[in-house]
């Protein structure tokens, strides 16, 4: 008798293929444009990926239109699930200044699809200063500033929100998946919830993301 014949959870174990999706998936976000052959697999396979991920309790996100999936724990899972099975992908507490720049890009990236131009939104680092400028006391010294505003932009990098460009360290390009953990509920309270920021950096003016 065979393991896959003692024990049913066999089965589920992906095939090379599978494998190939769902490794890079388990790593972070899936992106068309950086990986077409990884991306091509997930549309072939994506029902087979949705039926494997559910048994390790996530969910497939993925959007052919925007070109990027990802992974999401299901909802209702505050701790373990029923089963005790732990989390895979973990929720992030982000500080205020990362909060406030995330909400700043996403509202510029719906700007800029208004606008029905490139599909890209390419920013440099003093359009992002600019951005985040009027939400902080006055006088705040420009060399902390730009200090800031590069600490949280590395931070957002890392959380694959935006990305450098090759040969050009100060321009930035926003990913399109922002759109998909800032969602147009969200920006409907834009301006409540920049009210709710400007108030905490003026309290901590001096606050970054750990």
């Amino acid at each position: 008798m065979t393991a896959a014949e003692t024990n049913p959870s066999f089965s589920v174990l992906p095939t090379h293929e599978l494998a190939s999706v769902v490794v890079p998936l388990l790593k972070g976000v899936l992106y068309q444009e950086d990986t077409p052959a990884p991306w091509s697999l997930l549309l072939k396979l994506q029902a087979s990926v949705r039926d494997y991920v559910a048994v390790l309790g996530l969910d497939l996100v993925l959007d052919e239109a925007e070109g990027y999936a990802f992974l999401r724990s299901r909802q209702n899972d505050d701790e373990d699930d029923q089963q005790g099975m732990p989390r895979l992908v973990a929720r992030r507490q982000l500080s205020y200044p990362v909060s406030l720049l995330l909400a700043l890009l996403r509202k510029k990236l719906a700007e800029f699809d208004a606008g029905g131009g490139d599909t890209r939104l390419i920013l440099s680092r003093d359009e992002v200063v600019e951005l985040i400028r009027i939400f902080l006391p006055a006088g705040s010294n420009e060399v902390k500033l730009i200090d800031q505003v590069d600490a949280t932009l590395n931070k957002i990098a890392e959380l694959g929100f935006i990305r450098r460009l090759r040969g050009q360290g100060q321009m930035v390009e926003v990913r399109r998946i922002i759109k998909a953990f800032v969602d147009a509920q969200w920006l409907a309270e834009f301006d409540q919830r920049l009210a709710e920021y400007r108030q905490q950096l003026v309290q901590e003016p001096g606050g970054t993301d750990g």
